[in-house]
């Protein structure tokens, strides 16, 4: 992930202006990029990347994500939204069109391990990471000073196991509404159904790729005395069956007998926060489209 100076993401800002994305889903058959394409020429623009996937030629799934330059895009905006829909619906599509120069609003959740938390706040502060971080909210008070030291506002809001539900109220009142993507950056507690709805496809979780191998406490432990080679990370969008969303990103490291938990464990966190930031840079970038408990990812 290439980190961008404050001049860099002021240049980027600048030559995106008019950019745009299109994100397409929709029942495979022949001339849908014909008619993507012919629409964007008539309204002036010119496709700079198009990545599309389809399940099944004769029957399955389309998808295709487009980027786009067309003048005054900012000012067209609505009309051509508008514009396009006659296209979409006579390929019954479910599609967007977003601004690619509009930064995504996100808030991250966290609990005592840091190292999530740290990565995705450097990549913030170096302009990769194309997001404003609203909030970051804990059920811990030890990452109050790091956090503010990037002058993000910090919410300690406990959670009790007989006032869990009183907690979540708190935490939704916490998020401002604008807020685009959470992002579970080691956050050690379960979220309800209600919590789930608010945000449907809009939770990133980060876990160890142990799961369900090595599940309940000390995962390292079980899995050194298992002697484990691989260690790994997923990260995955949250459904209501625990650990099992729609997975974006996966990575490994090998390991051998010489590795100590200590080790493992080390290893195991530079994983899950690389893994993570690939997860949430490239939904905030929209190359992720979900399909059934499946997504379609281009990177």
């Amino acid at each position: 992930m290439h980190l961008l100076s404050e001049r860099e993401w002021l240049a980027y800002r600048q030559k995106n202006k008019d950019r745009a994305r299109m994100l397409i889903s929709c029942p495979d058959r022949a001339g849908i990029v014909a008619a993507v394409s012919h629409f964007l020429f008539e309204q002036g623009a010119n496709i700079v990347q198009s990545d599309q996937y389809t399940t099944d030629p004769e029957t399955g799934r389309f998808f295709m994500r487009i980027e786009f330059d067309v003048v005054n895009l900012a000012e067209r905006y609505e009309a051509i939204k508008e514009s396009f829909r006659p296209v979409a619906e006579s390929f019954s599509m479910e599609w967007s069109l977003v601004e690619a120069n509009r930064r995504k609003k996100m808030a991250i959740f966290v609990s005592k391990e840091d190292h999530c938390l740290l990565e995705l706040l450097w990549l913030w502060k170096s302009g990769a990471l194309h997001a404003d971080i609203e909030v970051v909210i804990s059920n811990h008070p030890d990452m109050k000073e790091t956090v503010e030291y990037f002058g993000i506002p910090y919410r300690h809001i406990p959670v009790l196991k007989d006032r869990k539900a009183e907690a979540e109220e708190a935490q939704l009142a916490a998020v401002p509404d604008n807020v685009d993507l959470l992002v579970l950056a080691r956050y050690m507690q379960i979220l309800s159904p209600r919590f789930l709805q608010e945000y449907p496809m809009q939770i990133i979780n980060i876990h160890h790729s142990f799961l369900p191998a090595f599940v309940g406490a000390k995962p390292y432990e079980q899995a050194y005395r298992r002697g484990v080679k691989l260690i790994g990370a997923t990260a995955h969008y949250v459904t209501e069956e625990l650990d099992a969303g729609p997975i974006i990103e996966q990575d490994v490291q090998r390991v051998t007998h010489q590795e100590d938990v200590e080790t493992l464990k080390q290893l195991g966190r530079q994983v899950e926060r690389t893994v993570l930031a690939r997860a949430v840079g490239w939904h905030l970038e929209d190359r992720v489209l979900v399909y059934g408990n499946k997504t379609i990812v281009f990177p």
